[in-house]
C-alpha cells in the first residue's frame, strides 16, 4: 500500500464523516484507525503494524515534527492537501506506549467563516450575550468544556468579529496553535525554551494589546496573571478545564483566586458543548453532514453563560446550588433544545450534567 495515497484517502474520508479525530493506535500485532464522531470513537480500518509506522512517519515528516523521536510526546501542524487545491488545516499529536509503539491523533479543523458561530448555535440568546460581553474594554471571560468542544474557534470567532469595526492589537497565546490568524500576534508556548504560559502572558501584558487570548489556564501563576491583566486594563480570554460552568469558579479557587478578586473582574463564564443534531428525516443523531437539517450542520453548539450578577451574588459555599437555581443554566437549556427537537433522547442523557 502506498502511504501517502492512502493518508490523503484516509483525510477525504474522515471529511466525508465528519470526524473531529482520526487516531492511529497500536495494539498486539497491527495498529487500529479509528474515527471520532460527536464525542465516540469507532473503528474503520486496521493495518499492519509496519504500515502504521510509516504512516505515522509520513504525517510527522510533513508536518517538520522529529522522525526519528519515538520517546517523547510530539506536537504539530499541517495545512494538508488530500486532493489537488484541495486543503485540510491538521493537528498532530503523538505519543509512545511502554512497548515503544507510536500513536498518532489527527484532529481535523472545520473551516471558519464570518457566520461560523451563527450557524453552529442552538440558541442565539446566549450567542448574542457573549457578543455583548467581548466589548468590553476589561475584564476576564472564562469558557471552560470539555476537548473538542469548539472552545478555541468560539473564542476566536468572537474576537474576529470584534475586529471588524475597528483596529485593534490582538494576542493569542496558545499549547499548540490550533488555528492560524494573520490579524493576530499568536506566541506558542515552549517550556524547553522557557516560554511558560505565565511568561508569555507577563511579556504579553508589556505590549499593551486590546485582547489577550490564552489558550489555558493550568496553574496558579498564570491564573494569577490573567486577574492582573483583567485588572490593568485588558480583555482576556482563557479557557479553564471544569465540569460545568459554576466548577470554574471552584477551579479558580484551588488555583489560588479569591472570590472577591474573581467578582471584580470576571465579565461571564461560558460553558460549552457540541451536540449531534437530530434529523426526524433521517430518524437519527445527524453524525454526518446532513442536506435535511435547517441547521445544515452535523453538530452544534450549546452555550451556558455564568454572568457576573450571578457570581456576585454567590460564594465558594452556594456555588453547587447556583448550578440549579439559575433558570437558563446547561441543563434547563439541554432540556429546551430537546423539547425543540434539536436532539434526541439519547444525546439529551448523554449530556446532561448529574
Amino acid at each position: 500500500m502506498k502511504i501517502e495515497s492512502f493518508a490523503k484517502f484516509l483525510i477525504k474520508s474522515a471529511r466525508e464523516y465528519g470526524t473531529s479525530d482520526i487516531h492511529v493506535l497500536p495494539n498486539k500485532v497491527k495498529y487500529g484507525i479509528y474515527f471520532r464522531l460527536s464525542g465516540r470513537m469507532a473503528l474503520q480500518y486496521s493495518i499492519d503494524e509496519e504500515e502504521g509506522t510509516r504512516l505515522i512517519s509520513y504525517f510527522k515528516y510533513l508536518a517538520n515534527l522529529d522522525v526519528g523521536e519515538k520517546r517523547k510526546p510530539q506536537s504539530g501542524s499541517l495545512y494538508y492537501e488530500y486532493r489537488i487545491d484541495a486543503y485540510q488545516d491538521l493537528r498532530l499529536s503523538t505519543i509512545t506506549n511502554y512497548q515503544g509503539k507510536e500513536s498518532l491523533v489527527i484532529r481535523l479543523l472545520e473551516t471558519q467563516d464570518e457566520t461560523t458561530l451563527e450557524k453552529s448555535t442552538l440558541l442565539p440568546q446566549e450567542l448574542n450575550l457573549m457578543k455583548r460581553l467581548i466589548a468590553y474594554k476589561s475584564g476576564l471571560i472564562l469558557f471552560s468544556g470539555p476537548v473538542n468542544s469548539g472552545k478555541t474557534t468560539t473564542m476566536y470567532q468572537l474576537v474576529r468579529n470584534l475586529m471588524k469595526n475597528s483596529n485593534m492589537q490582538v494576542i493569542s497565546i496558545e499549547d499548540p496553535v490550533e488555528i492560524e490568524e494573520d490579524k493576530f500576534l499568536q506566541i506558542q508556548v515552549n517550556e524547553k525554551a522557557g516560554n511558560t504560559y505565565e511568561t508569555s502572558l507577563k511579556a504579553s501584558l508589556r505590549h499593551h494589546p486590546d485582547v489577550i487570548i490564552v489558550g489555558e489556564i493550568r496553574d496558579e501563576e498564570t491564573a494569577k496573571m490573567a486577574i492582573r491583566g483583567a485588572l490593568t486594563g485588558h480583555l482576556i480570554i482563557a479557557s479553564v478545564h471544569a465540569k460545568n460552568a459554576e466548577g470554574v469558579l471552584s477551579r479558580m479557587s484551588e488555583l489560588g483566586i479569591s472570590l472577591e478578586l474573581l467578582q471584580q473582574t470576571i465579565l461571564a463564564i461560558v460553558f460549552q458543548k457540541l451536540l449531534p443534531l437530530y434529523c426526524a428525516l433521517c430518524e437519527d443523531n445527524c453524525l454526518v453532514y446532513c442536506t435535511h437539517h435547517p441547521i445544515n450542520n452535523k453538530r452544534a453548539a450549546l452555550y451556558d453563560v455564568l454572568t457576573s450578577k450571578d457570581i456576585q451574588q454567590s460564594n465558594i459555599e452556594n456555588i453547587k446550588r447556583l448550578s440549579v437555581s439559575r433558570p437558563r443554566n446547561f441543563n434547563h437549556l439541554l432540556k429546551k433544545v430537546f423539547s425543540y427537537g434539536f436532539i434526541s433522547e439519547e444525546v439529551y442523557e448523554q449530556y446532561y450534567i448529574p
